[in-house]
């Protein structure tokens, strides 16, 4: 009996943190429409803050919690809203998710050029960590206050949303600001204050997880992930529902770690939220989401064959030249961003044209790596061949039950799939700390066990891939692909098999990333569970919306900057710090030009055709077209409409 109270007393506490940590989520979603990725990253900075403030400046313990929970906390939630989240509003949630994203890893960097991540740091628990003994479990005081904290927040805010004002405003603020303003109220301040009031949240939750986990930057910023099945579990509007789910979560989590001590699920005893997550996604009604449109971004222009041909032609002759001077590193870190950039392609066909978010491409790489490995002594043709169709098969299998899905719920659960093959699938082959050994492909007269040629393959198997994706995209399936993105409704009303579309095009997607993760393991001849870790996933999608996520051109600018950063690190060794700063701001700078550095490279290119007297035929975008929707104008095009009146 005695553990059993004590797995319910661990579980209890970590539902109130998990609680916490919903509620906060819950709040920024329901009055601004956006899910906030930093959440976590804003309760770690909070929980290093009030340790500067209490341990390090040596501050009352009471003042400094009121200083981070009253001023700082809100004082930040302000100016994100402010800087970031007000450009974006109304933004596609690939595009939102990368911005928070994007914030997350500054918020990251700040934590690493202020406090020394290899220095050890320890967040008493309040009161000393004294408490009281509950039969033979002792229950400190800090814990009681967790639970005493999620309690009265809860019922806080139930009051405020129902029974005030300002809370009817905050829900009504995202469903139609100018209603709200039409009737007086002040839709910027209400968003200002949703933002202030989640950070304040997010701060509760980091203070209070720290002293029962570890002041570790990384560690608070990720476990804080294991709240959003909680939010969901309340659609993102319930905070009676995301309570309770969390509890559920918390109290199941340890029960089932506690008890079951061997076997498969003791090992994925960690991923209990995400696999819970996942399957809330799928049973859960999809109607409450809103989807956003964006209608001031246009993608830029789709290139022909013609010319697409001659610039892939370009790059693998340039790339030919330039494997001549390079020395073996040099060449394999060459052929690590064009790999890079395949994964990235898959991103611009399903994401940039389909607008279906995916945060798990990392696992199908990694899964085309394991299969490369295991097939035929992981270098034949027939392993690169059993890759791609073994992703494609994943893909497939995972588009099912997510056809419903769109924007923000089909991101969740991708990324839950992704957090729940690292601990089932990937830890269980590669082990702690173990690798598979695999070799480059052999292809007869061509020796690809040179690093000069393998990095000419590799840029071969691009240029191709982004030919043939450009291809697919002047397609009528392209079109298509587009129309079902634009208005789902309107070409499933006049006939077009929306759910069809959108299997093809997922199973595409991830057989792309297998003929990557066939790749992969040959620039070092192994892999490990670490290279396909499911924010990984995360950072290729923020990568190419950066780099530009419409264009062949943008992806391969993302994946080089990424690919080429270790080389910049040992001559400029205080930029290693700030890894994360530049790269979070790199993708906060979305949101004021969501077609990124491609996009502004292919606006460049328009206005030199311009000066020479070439204007192009309009051409679809990722959110219509200069004459109208893309649904309407692609069932034109293929004599479905009789007059354009959509």
């Amino acid at each position: 009996m005695s553990i059993f109270l004590s797995y319910t007393v661990v579980g209890i506490v970590a539902g109130c943190v998990y609680a916490l940590i919903a509620t906060g989520l819950v709040v920024t979603y329901n009055t601004t429409g956006i899910f906030n990725f930093a959440h976590g990253a804003i309760a770690m900075l909070s929980a290093y803050s009030f340790w500067q403030l209490w341990q390090g400046w040596h501050l009352n313990a009471v003042l400094s919690l009121v200083i981070v929970l009253l001023g700082l906390a809100p004082a930040f939630g302000l100016v994100v809203e402010r800087v970031l989240m007000r450009p974006i509003r109304g933004a596609p949630i690939d595009l939102t998710l990368v911005v928070t994203l994007g914030l997350l890893l500054f918020l990251v960097g700040v934590a690493n050029l202020k406090w020394n991540p290899n220095q050890v740091r320890n967040l008493p628990a309040f009161f000393n960590g004294s408490g009281f003994r509950l039969g033979y479990v002792l229950v400190t005081y800090h814990e009681v206050a967790a639970v005493v904290a999620t309690i009265a927040i809860a019922i806080g805010l139930r009051l405020l949303f129902n029974r005030t004002r300002t809370g009817v405003a905050m829900r009504a603020v995202v469903d139609n600001a100018d209603l709200l303003a039409m009737a007086g109220g002040r839709p910027v301040r209400v968003q200002q204050l949703a933002w202030a009031l989640s950070c304040s949240l997010a701060a509760i939750a980091g203070i209070l997880l720290a002293p029962i986990a570890r002041l570790d930057i990384l560690l608070l910023t990720l476990l804080v992930v294991d709240g959003y099945a909680a939010a969901v579990i309340g659609r993102l509007r319930s905070l009676p529902l995301a309570v309770g789910g969390a509890m559920a979560i918390g109290l199941g989590q340890h029960y089932l770690g506690g008890y079951l001590t061997s076997g498969f699920l003791s090992r994925i005893q960690y991923v209990i939220p995400m696999i819970v997550l996942f399957f809330v996604l799928i049973l859960l009604p999809q109607d409450r989401l809103k989807s956003a449109s964006f209608a001031g971004a246009v993608a830029p222009r789709v290139a022909g064959f013609k010319s697409s041909a001659v610039w892939a032609l370009v790059l693998v002759a340039a790339t030919a030249l330039l494997s001549l001077n390079l020395s073996g590193p040099n060449l394999r870190t060459a052929a690590s961003g064009f790999i890079l950039a395949l994964v990235l392609l898959s991103l611009m066909l399903l994401t940039g044209y389909g607008g279906m978010v995916s945060i798990c491409q990392m696992t199908f790489v990694g899964l085309g790596a394991v299969v490369m490995g295991h097939v035929a002594s992981g270098g034949s043709l027939l392993g690169v061949a059993a890759a791609v169709a073994a992703c494609g098969a994943a893909g497939f299998i995972l588009a099912l039950p997510t056809l419903k899905m769109r924007g923000l719920y089909l991101g969740l659960a991708t990324f839950a799939f992704a957090a729940v093959m690292d601990q089932a699938f990937f830890t269980q082959v590669f082990g702690t700390g173990g690798s598979l050994a695999i070799s480059r492909p052999r292809i007869p007269g061509i020796p690809t066990q040179s690093d000069q040629a393998f990095l000419i393959l590799c840029s071969v198997v691009f240029a191709v891939a982004a030919v043939v994706v450009l291809a697919v995209r002047r397609s009528s399936f392209g079109r298509r692909l587009v129309a079902v993105n634009d208005s789902p409704a309107a070409c499933a009303t006049l006939g077009v098999n929306v759910n069809v579309t959108k299997l093809v095009v997922f199973t595409a997607s991830a057989a792309l990333c297998g003929l990557a993760g066939a790749l992969y393991g040959g620039v070092t001849h192994q892999v490990g569970a670490f290279d396909f870790a499911a924010l990984l996933s995360l950072v290729v999608l923020l990568l190419a919306r950066v780099g530009g996520i419409n264009t062949a051109t943008g992806v391969l600018l993302g994946a080089f900057t990424f690919a080429l950063f270790p080389i910049f690190v040992p001559h400029l060794p205080s930029f290693l710090q700030s890894q994360f700063l530049l790269t979070g701001l790199a993708a906060v700078s979305v949101g004021r030009d969501p077609n990124g550095i491609g996009g502004r490279i292919a606006d460049a290119a328009a206005k030199l055709r311009e000066m020479f007297g070439f204007s192009p035929k309009p051409a679809f975008t990722s959110t219509g077209t200069v004459t109208g929707t893309a649904a309407a104008v692609f069932l034109e095009e293929e004599g479905r409409l009789v007059s354009a009146g959509h």
